[in-house]
């Protein structure tokens, strides 16, 4: 059963595609992350946020993910934020580089406030 232990979703909202993660993000969550940045890339996404809101764990497997994702994005020219994370993540993943390439949001609505006002995008 370890392998359901993440939910994955996609969606759009103020043309800002949203990954929702949904309990531990480890390595049995990579498959599932990156078919879901896969899709939304697929349908053109230029900013993609992946939103933690319901997320539990997040272990050392689940950081390589993300740092795949990151290196995906960059090579896209698309803009990756995170949201949702509690301030221990926060602090990890600032800890690992993560913030170098992503901004952190308390949660979605304040991610969307941001990117929809970065002139970058």
């Amino acid at each position: 059963m370890l392998e359901d232990e993440l939910t994955v979703s996609t969606r759009q909202r103020e043309g800002v595609a949203i990954v929702d993660l949904m309990g531990d993000v480890t390595t049995f969550a990579e498959e599932k992350i990156n078919q879901a940045y896969r899709e939304v890339t697929t349908q053109g996404a230029r900013q993609v946020l992946l939103n933690f809101r319901q997320n539990d764990s997040i272990n050392s497997a689940g950081i390589a993910i993300l740092i795949g994702i990151v290196t995906e994005v960059n090579r896209n020219q698309q803009k990756l934020a995170f949201s949702g994370l509690s301030q221990h993540f926060q602090k990890i993943f600032r800890m690992v580089g993560l913030a170098q390439y992503a901004d952190i949001y308390q949660d979605e609505e304040e991610a969307l406030k941001h990117l929809n006002s970065d002139p970058e995008t």
